[in-house]
């Protein structure tokens, strides 16, 4: 006796196209080497919704990262875009450099809370006031992943390691920082909830200025246990989401000093200027990207050097 088989067919869905008629696989980028539920890959998969959906073409965005586990995360995303990898701490200074050079293109910025906040924070903070035209994540765990699980400078007061060390000295915010040091938008998110991060970092690569999100992402090897105020646990507890933003910093500082009072962690744009003026409007600078000056404009001979020397003396 023979016996017939039915093989079964195998149905194959179509993929949602965007508006360049790009599926979602082409921002995606190579498979992770995180700790399974880190909450970068989460931010990771936030991203490349993002700019799908705002259909970003991958050859026009700029991903800019320093070091540390965060600073990984730009290969997992949108493959076809530029990259940049910094050393410790600079790659603030690398964005401004690429955004002086070409304007026109969007601006992706990965780093850590120690990346940015520890060795970084000085460029950090110039980048800011200089308000370049960058969407600035920091996937904040409050440690040194990469290195362990060291104590960062956004670790809580009184949280405690995995070894039951306590950390003696008060955080640093840095969303209160960024709206004090000339941020334009300014936004806090938790790699667990994506409704809500999706269109935050939607809005922020539409801004035509600083955009920083702090977005607290849980480390699982590090910081995730009973004791820390960075675990999945925590933030969900304590979370206390903000539908509009302030247009006002002084009463968006006000507002966020009484939630951490409080007990509470703000979620959600938190400040935003609508309309700021970026550093090429402030130095009035050539928008133009570099490539497309004439050689003649950016050396315009000796004669006229001379003439502006004899006009200085």
């Amino acid at each position: 006796m023979v016996y017939s088989i039915k093989i079964p067919k195998i149905k194959k869905t179509v993929q949602e196209r965007n508006a360049l008629g790009l599926s979602f696989d082409s921002y995606r980028g190579v498979p992770s080497t995180l700790c399974g539920g880190c909450g970068h890959d989460a931010i990771s998969t936030a991203i490349m919704q993002a700019c799908f959906e705002l259909a970003i073409p991958p050859h026009e965005l700029v991903k800019l990262s320093g070091i540390g586990c965060s600073s990984k995360t730009p290969a997992y995303f949108v493959s076809g875009a530029h990259a940049f990898n910094a050393v410790h701490g600079r790659m603030p200074a690398i964005a401004t450099g690429a955004y002086a050079a070409h304007p026109g293109l969007y601006y992706f910025a990965v780093s850590g809370d120690g990346d940015t906040a520890n060795i970084g924070l000085g460029a950090f903070i110039h980048a800011m006031k200089r308000q370049i035209r960058v969407c600035y994540l920091v996937e904040n765990n409050g440690v040194f992943g990469l290195t362990k699980g060291q104590f960062s400078t956004t670790s809580d007061k009184g949280t405690r390691d995995k070894r039951g060390r306590s950390y003696a000295v008060e955080a640093m915010d840095i969303v209160a920082l960024a709206i004090q040091s000339g941020a334009s938008y300014v936004a806090r998110g938790f790699s667990a909830n994506k409704p809500q991060l999706v269109p935050l970092l939607k809005d922020g690569l539409k801004h035509k200025g600083f955009a920083f999100f702090d977005v607290l992402s849980p480390c699982v090897s590090f910081n995730n246990h009973e004791g820390t105020t960075k675990s999945y646990a925590f933030v969900r507890d304590h979370e206390q989401p903000l539908d509009k933003p302030f247009t006002d910093k002084w009463e968006a500082l006000q507002f966020l000093q009484e939630a951490r009072e409080n007990g509470k962690i703000v979620t959600g744009c938190i400040y935003c200027d609508r309309d700021p003026t970026s550093w090429h409007e402030m130095e009035h600078t050539d928008e133009r990207p570099l490539r497309e000056i004439p050689w003649s404009e950016l050396c315009p001979g000796a004669d006229l050097l001379t003439q502006i020397n004899q006009s200085l003396r």
